[in-house]
C-alpha cells in the first residue's frame, strides 16, 4: 500500500493535473503521454537544463512582464517594461507573457515547486483584471478582448495592412491561459480564455470567409491548435468551428493532396498550422487532417532537416536538393524544433514507431539541449551550422525573442515524452534518467542512465502486486545491435534497429531490465551531396573544435552583427571515401574523439555538439579524396 499512498499524496497536491477532454475524442491515439507530474527526472544534463530554466523563470518580474498589458488596459503600472521584442513599441508585445504562463505551468507540473504555481496565479489575476478594464472601456468591440497592444492592430490584418503578427500574439497568450488551467487548475484561466474565445468569435464571424483566408497570410501562430483544444475542454462546437477557421487552405490543401509546395515559406509560421490540423483529426476523426500532419511531418523530419534536427535557413524552407547553399549563420531556428517536436509526439501517438522517435531523440539532443548557455541560462534563436561559426544566446531582459519564449518551455517539459503507454503495454522512448509513477497500475518504474555518455539503461520496478505488463523499449536505428537482460538473464529478443522490442511479462518489485545500445561512429553526409559530411556516435551529433579567436564577447545580441564576425580557416578531411571514418579516434574520454591525418591543414578535437558553448565549432565537413602518391 505504500505506493498507494504516495499517489494519494501526489493527488492531494494537486499535481496529477492533464488534458481533461469533455469533448469526446474521435480518435484514441495507441499511445499516449503520462502527465507530467508522473515523471520525475534524476541527475543527468536534462535535469541540469531544468534548473537552469528554473533560476531564470524565478529572476523575472511578474509586474515588469505585466506593464504593458496594463498600459494597453488604462491601468496605472510603475514597472519597468522588458526590452527587445516586448518592448513598450514592439508590435509582438504580449508574446514571451504566454510563454511565460506556459513555462511556469509545465514547470510546476515537471516538479511540483510551488513557487511556480504562484506565479502562474498572479500572472492569471492580472490578466483577468486587464481583461476586465478592457471590457469596460470603449476601446474595444467586445470584452473578451486582452492583449498589450491595441484591437487596431487586428483590424490591421483584416484589411491587409501592414502589421507584425497580432494572432499570432494572442495564440501564445491563449495558450498559456490554456495550460495554466490545465497544468496547475487555475479556473479563473479557463475563465479568462472562454472570455477571449467569445471575441475570437466575434472577429471572425464578422469577417467573409475569403477575407479571413486572406487574413491568414500574416502569421498566426497555432490559433487553430489552442482553439481545438479549448474545445476538447468545453465541448463548445463553437470552438471546433474557430478552430477550423483559422485551418489556411492554400497551406493545407497541397498536403492534403501530398503536394510538397513548401519551398520559400516561412518555415515556423507553417509547422503550428499542423499541429493545429493533428489535433482536429484527434478531436473529429477527420482523416484529411491525419494526412497533412502525417504528409507535412515526413517531408519535413526526413527530408528538409540538418543533422541536429533543426530545418529552415533564414527561416525559410528551401529546395530539398540546395542544401549545400545553406550552411549560414541563420540555420536551424530553434522554435521550428519546439514545435517539430511537438507534432512528433502526436504523429508517434497515432503510430507508435522508432522512425519518428529516432527523429524525436535527434532532435532533443543536439538541438534543444544545446540551445540553452550553460553560465547563464539563456537562449539561442538560429543555431549556425556554417563552418567555424559559434553559438549566440538572448540576453536576461533585452531580448525575449520567440526562442527565448519557446525556450522558456522547452527545459521545463523534458519529461513529456519518455514514458509513453497504452493499455496495457509501456512504451520506453528514451534514455533519459528518470522515475515513472503510473497510479493506474500502482507501479514505479526508475530508469537509470548515464545515456549517452554510457550505452546502457536500467529499468527497476516496484510494484505493490505483480502487474502484467507489455514493456516496448526502442531498439533506435542507429544500434546495430541490442543486448536486454531482465534479472541478470539475457533475454532472447525479436525486432531489427529502427524498432521497438517487447518484454511481455508479470513485473514484481525488484525486477530489473538492463539494456545495452552500442554506440559507433558513422558519418551523414549533407543531404543531396555525398563530399559533405557530418559525425556521429550513436545518435550524438559530433563537432569539430575550432578555438575562440575572433569571437564577440559576451554575445551578439544583434543577428546582424554576425555577419561581421571574420570566418576562421576551417580544416577539410582528407581521406578516402570508404576508410576516412576510421581515422576518427576515442580519446579515453566519454565522447571526446581525435582525428589522426584526417583534418587539413591540422586534426581535430570531436566532442557531442550539444555541449558547445563559446567556441567555434564546425558540424559539417568537406570530404576532399586523398592525395594520390
Amino acid at each position: 500500500m505504500k505506493i498507494q499512498r504516495a499517489f494519494f499524496r501526489l493527488a492531494l497536491a494537486g499535481l496529477l493535473f492533464s488534458f481533461r477532454d469533455c469533448a469526446r475524442a474521435a480518435v484514441v491515439p495507441e499511445a499516449q503521454p503520462f502527465p507530467l507530474p508522473q515523471v520525475r527526472l534524476l541527475d543527468g544534463p536534462f535535469r541540469d537544463a531544468m534548473l537552469r530554466d528554473e533560476n531564470y523563470l524565478l529572476s523575472l518580474d511578474t509586474d515588469r512582464l505585466l506593464h504593458n498589458f496594463r498600459v494597453n488596459a488604462g491601468l496605472p503600472s510603475a514597472a519597468q517594461p522588458y526590452g527587445g521584442w516586448e518592448g513598450p513599441s514592439v508590435e509582438l508585445r504580449g508574446h514571451a507573457v504566454g510563454h511565460y504562463l506556459s513555462a511556469c505551468s509545465l514547470m510546476y507540473a515537471s516538479t511540483g515547486d510551488a513557487r511556480f504555481k504562484e506565479r502562474v496565479d498572479t500572472l492569471v489575476a492580472g490578466l483577468a483584471e486587464c481583461q476586465a478594464a478592457l471590457g469596460a472601456s470603449t476601446n474595444v468591440s467586445h470584452p473578451g478582448y486582452l492583449s498589450a497592444f491595441p484591437e487596431s492592430f487586428i483590424v490591421r490584418v483584416e484589411n491587409r495592412q501592414n502589421v507584425w503578427a497580432p494572432w499570432y500574439t494572442l495564440h501564445k497568450i491563449m495558450a498559456g491561459l490554456f495550460d495554466a488551467n490545465q497544468l496547475c487548475g487555475n479556473a479563473q484561466a479557463l475563465d479568462v480564455l472562454t472570455n477571449m474565445a467569445e471575441w475570437v468569435k466575434f472577429r471572425v464571424d464578422n469577417l467573409p470567409e475569403h477575407r479571413m483566408q486572406a487574413s491568414l497570410d500574416t502569421e498566426f501562430g497555432g490559433m487553430n491548435e489552442v482553439l481545438a483544444n479549448l474545445y476538447g475542454v468545453t465541448g463548445n462546437p463553437d470552438h471546433l468551428r474557430l478552430a477550423q477557421a483559422f485551418n489556411q487552405k492554400k497551406i493545407l490543401d497541397p498536403l492534403a493532396q501530398q503536394q510538397d509546395a513548401l519551398d520559400r515559406l516561412h518555415a515556423n509560421t507553417q509547422i503550428p498550422k499542423i499541429i493545429g490540423a493533428a489535433r482536429q483529426y484527434e478531436l473529429t476523426g477527420d482523416q484529411r487532417y491525419a494526412d497533412i500532419a502525417n504528409f507535412f511531418w515526413e517531408r519535413v523530419a526526413l527530408h528538409r532537416s540538418y543533422v541536429i534536427g533543426g530545418d529552415s535557413d533564414n527561416e525559410h524552407f528551401f529546395p530539398v536538393d540546395t542544401f549545400s547553399n545553406h550552411l549560414s549563420v541563420v540555420t536551424c531556428e530553434t522554435c521550428n524544433t519546439y514545435n517539430m517536436l511537438k507534432l512528433t509526439r502526436h504523429i508517434f501517438g497515432w503510430r507508435p514507431d522508432a522512425v519518428s522517435m529516432d527523429f524525436y531523440e535527434r532532435g532533443l539532443y543536439n538541438q534543444i539541449l544545446g540551445s540553452q548557455d550553460p553560465d547563464t541560462g539563456m537562449f539561442t534563436y538560429f543555431v549556425s551550422l556554417k563552418p567555424g561559426h559559434f553559438k549566440t544566446y538572448s540576453t536576461p531582459d533585452h531580448s525575449f525573442w520567440c526562442c527565448v519564449g519557446t525556450g522558456m518551455e522547452n527545459h521545463a517539459k523534458y519529461g513529456d515524452t519518455i514514458y509513453f503507454h497504452g493499455d496495457h503495454s509501456l512504451f520506453v522512448n528514451l534514455f533519459i534518467a528518470s522515475e515513472l509513477s503510473w497510479p493506474d497500475k500502482n507501479l514505479v518504474v526508475r530508469q537509470e542512465t548515464k545515456f549517452p555518455e554510457n550505452d546502457t539503461t536500467r529499468l527497476t520496478f516496484k510494484a505493490d502486486a505483480p502487474v502484467q505488463l507489455a514493456v516496448k523499449i526502442r531498439w533506435p536505428a542507429w544500434a546495430e545491435k541490442v543486448d536486454v537482460r531482465v534479472d541478470g538473464k539475457k533475454q532472447k529478443i525479436s525486432g531489427a534497429p529502427g524498432s521497438y522490442f517487447t518484454l511481455d511479462r508479470e513485473w514484481r518489485s525488484g525486477d530489473e531490465v538492463d539494456v545495452r545500445l552500442p554506440m559507433k561512429l558513422r558519418a551523414e553526409p549533407l543531404p543531396g551531396t555525398s563530399n559533405i559530411v557530418a559525425v556521429l556516435y550513436g545518435p550524438i551529433v559530433l563537432a569539430g573544435e575550432l578555438g575562440t579567436n575572433g569571437m564577440p564577447r559576451p554575445y551578439a545580441r544583434d543577428q546582424a552583427d554576425l555577419a561581421k564576425v571574420p570566418d576562421p580557416k576551417v580544416p577539410v578531411f582528407v581521406g578516402d571515401a570508404d576508410s576516412w571514418l576510421k581515422h576518427i579516434k576515442s580519446t579515453g574520454e566519454p565522447l571526446v574523439f581525435r582525428t589522426k591525418h584526417l583534418g587539413e591543414p591540422g586534426d581535430v578535437t570531436l566532442m557531442p555538439f550539444y555541449k558547445f558553448h563559446d567556441q567555434r565549432y564546425t558540424v559539417y565537413w568537406n570530404l576532399v579524396g586523398a592525395k594520390q602518391d
